[in-house]
């Protein structure tokens, strides 16, 4: 971690605005995945709700809600005892994010939709990647 000084392509941050952007992803992740469990839960057949690995894939949505949200405000509770002045660049880290509009959301504060809204609105649309 630097401390400031040094060039990059990007600049350096404040630690606690990248947690805390960190964390953001963290509460969209959990969105995302809870809108999958309306589906699932929503069978039409009373032999398939009660079946043993359909309410194992439940619960594992569930769990993955769970430690989605529980990373994000540990992240935060982290992030409260952090020094606001030290910095850091995150370039390397922004390089193995291989989504462009979460690259760009982690980047910096941006004022952008979160993955599950923007997915929630596209009905119909199609991304290939």
């Amino acid at each position: 971690m630097a401390t400031g000084k040094g060039t990059s392509q990007f600049s350096h941050e404040p630690l606690f605005d990248v947690i805390g952007r960190v964390s953001t992803e963290l509460r969209d992740v959990a969105k995302l995945i809870e809108q999958l469990e309306p589906m699932l839960s929503d069978a039409q057949s009373d032999e398939y709700l009660e079946s043993p690995e359909h309410m194992r894939l439940l619960q594992g949505i569930d769990l993955a809600v769970q430690k989605s949200r529980g990373l994000a405000a540990f992240l935060d509770s982290v992030s409260d005892e952090l020094d606001v002045s030290h910095l850091v660049d995150i370039t390397t880290a922004l390089n193995l994010v291989t989504l462009s509009d979460m690259k760009m959301r982690l980047r910096a504060a941006v004022d952008t939709k979160q993955s599950a809204e923007t997915y929630q609105l596209a009905s119909g649309d199609l991304d290939f990647f």
